[in-house]
């Protein structure tokens, strides 16, 4: 393919046979998932091909490089990528906080504001609350999104491997990497006595560098080159990841990060990021 091929036009939707119909100008249609998921060859601009497209209700639509389509390792945010909350959120709100607290969440999450002192803020609010609320947090309020499974399970039966980075803490990044199969974790430690929180994380924060520098150092490991990574996320602490990487997808995104990224899913569940890479339904495991 990567030799006649520059491109491949990649179309997820409900919609997708009537939009196969409409984009047949643009080549012969190659089905991943059966009136869901389908993709294109082409050749000429990526930017030129959108264009002439424009905007579609309810599809994710990306034009994708022919070449290394499957990757050798997934790096990949925690909170509202692989599980459907945030965990400081859900954590403040059993602390009777969540307003105050979410507030900063969501002007970090856009980019507003620091990563890192939006962290120790949030954090500090939190000081005196009982350790039982981790617990009770992680049990009631966090889900894994759809397809945070196959997604693993199949990448890493094709030989990859499967990185959890988060700017949240390692109470819930060691539970959610155990529950949707990635090899390894990396999140802040969250302080306390043994009882109660101390409302401060241990030094330095893993934010926006740190989880680039977890990708170097992964890839560095591996033998491989940031050509070969996927890397998804939704919020800004997560653009310089998701921009070093041969692929990076911004997943139900901020604004500030759908807008930055290479390639965006704001519909599909986290399936979509293996028909991003070409796998079809007979491929993925559905662990």
């Amino acid at each position: 393919m990567s030799e006649r091929f520059s491109h491949v036009l990649n179309v997820i939707a409900e919609n997708a046979r009537a939009l196969a119909r409409d984009l047949r100008l643009f080549g012969e249609t190659i089905w991943l998932s059966e009136d869901y998921a389908f993709e294109i060859q082409i050749l000429g601009n990526p930017g030129e091909v959108l264009a002439r497209i424009g905007t579609v209700s309810n599809a994710d639509i990306n034009v994708i490089p022919a070449e290394n389509r499957r990757k050798k390792l997934l790096i990949a945010d925690m909170d509202s990528t692989i599980i459907s909350c945030e965990c400081l959120d859900e954590l403040a709100d059993v602390a009777g906080l969540k307003p105050r607290i979410a507030a900063i969440t969501e002007r970090a999450m856009r980019g507003e504001i620091e990563f890192e002192g939006a962290l120790r803020e949030r954090v500090g609010l939190l000081k005196g609350l009982s350790l039982d609320a981790l617990g009770q947090t992680y049990h009631e309020r966090v889900r894994l999104n759809p397809g945070a499974k196959a997604l693993t399970a199949t990448m890493k039966a094709h030989g990859a491997r499967a990185l959890l980075v988060s700017g949240g803490f390692t109470y819930f990044t060691e539970r959610v990497a155990a529950a949707a199969g990635f090899d390894d974790h990396q999140a802040n430690v969250l302080l306390d006595d043994g009882a109660t929180l101390h409302g401060t994380v241990r030094e330095p924060i893993l934010g926006r560098e740190a989880k680039l520098a977890a990708l170097e150092a992964e890839t560095k490991a591996l033998g491989i080159t940031s050509s070969d990574v996927l890397a998804v996320g939704d919020g800004a602490n997560d653009l310089a990841m998701i921009q070093r990487a041969g692929l990076g997808v911004a997943y139900h995104a901020k604004p500030v990060v759908a807008e930055a990224a290479a390639a965006r899913i704001a519909h599909g569940d986290l399936k979509s990021l293996l028909y991003l890479q070409g796998y079809r339904d007979e491929e993925i495991v559905d662990a």
